[in-house]
């Protein structure tokens, strides 16, 4: 097995560490296959996935979106293949996107695209 993945760690949470702990929002949420921090996708204002893994070096993330199951190579700038995770391999289904609810803004979509 690669050093980069460690298919037995579980998921941090269900939710992107960063903004939960900053009160913040995200759009789409990415899984390190190495450590299992789950951190919000380079779409969201955060980018806190990309910023895990070059903060510690853990190249590859998986999806943690429902029905999603690829991987991404930071290194590469591709995708790759990897072995399944522990799960849960995604946030629970019926959750909002973006989400949480409670605290996505009104204006949220134009945030998004005049970022």
């Amino acid at each position: 097995m690669s050093a980069e993945i460690d298919p037995e760690v579980a998921p941090s949470g269900d939710g992107c560490l960063e903004c939960d702990a900053a009160g913040g929002w995200w759009f789409h949420l990415r899984r390190c296959a190495r450590c299992g921090h789950i951190g919000c996708c380079d779409d969201s204002l955060s980018r806190h996935a990309t910023a895990h893994a070059e903060r510690t070096g853990h190249p590859i993330i998986q999806s943690f979106e429902p029905g999603e199951d690829w991987f991404w190579d930071y290194r590469t700038r591709a995708f790759t293949d990897g072995p399944p995770l522990a799960p849960p391999t995604s946030h629970p289904a019926g959750q909002s996107v973006p989400r949480p609810s409670e605290r996505v803004p009104a204006d949220w979509l134009d945030q998004l695209e005049n970022r």
